[in-house]
């Protein structure tokens, strides 16, 4: 079951759920505005490969926004710190920023129960799209879970600001 914008807010005032900063103005029917912070990555390679780091550059956007282009991902951050250890949160495009064109959270759009931290969002444009920092582009739910809850500990717990992909630690694990 989804919680509903009104019981987001109990929850959170309770401490069941992390928003912070909390806007109550942010609070829809089911879920919670998520705003863009400041800073975009990119990677700089041609071509990515899942065994091993990949190099990007961090951006900072401009007052007069960025245009994101579409041949490539965007990596941004919430502005928001997020999580729960009694619900999982799931991130979405709002739907004012997918009329645009625009996905804001690709496709890995569960964020595990116990993971906290600025959430990253995965910005691809279709065609050219101005983004400015403070946008809120995202949105966020809770669900309840169903049998025994394991918190999430990986590799991206406590994430502040965007964060690359780390998936060549896997391959790494896997070797050792």
């Amino acid at each position: 079951m989804i919680l509903t914008g009104p019981q987001i807010a109990h929850e959170c005032a309770l401490g069941r759920l992390v928003l912070d900063p909390f806007d109550k103005e942010q609070v829809q029917p089911n879920s919670y505005n998520l705003a863009l912070g400041p800073n975009l990555i990119h990677y700089t390679g041609t071509v990515l490969d899942t065994r091993q780091e990949n190099a990007f550059e961090t951006t900072v956007i401009p007052d007069e926004g960025l245009v994101l282009r579409p041949d490539r991902i965007y990596l941004g951050a919430s502005v928001e710190v997020l999580g729960s250890d009694h619900y999982v949160p799931i991130i979405r495009s709002r739907s004012g920023a997918a009329r645009l064109g625009m996905f804001v959270h690709v496709t890995a759009d569960l964020i595990d129960i116990g993971s906290t931290g600025q959430t990253t969002f995965q910005l691809h444009a279709v065609q050219p799209v101005r983004v400015h920092a403070g946008d809120r582009l995202a949105q966020v739910t809770f669900w309840h879970t169903c049998g025994r809850v394991v918190l999430y500990n990986g590799k991206y717990q406590g994430s502040v600001g965007p964060q690359p992909s780390r998936i060549h630690r896997d391959a790494l694990q896997e070797r050792a």
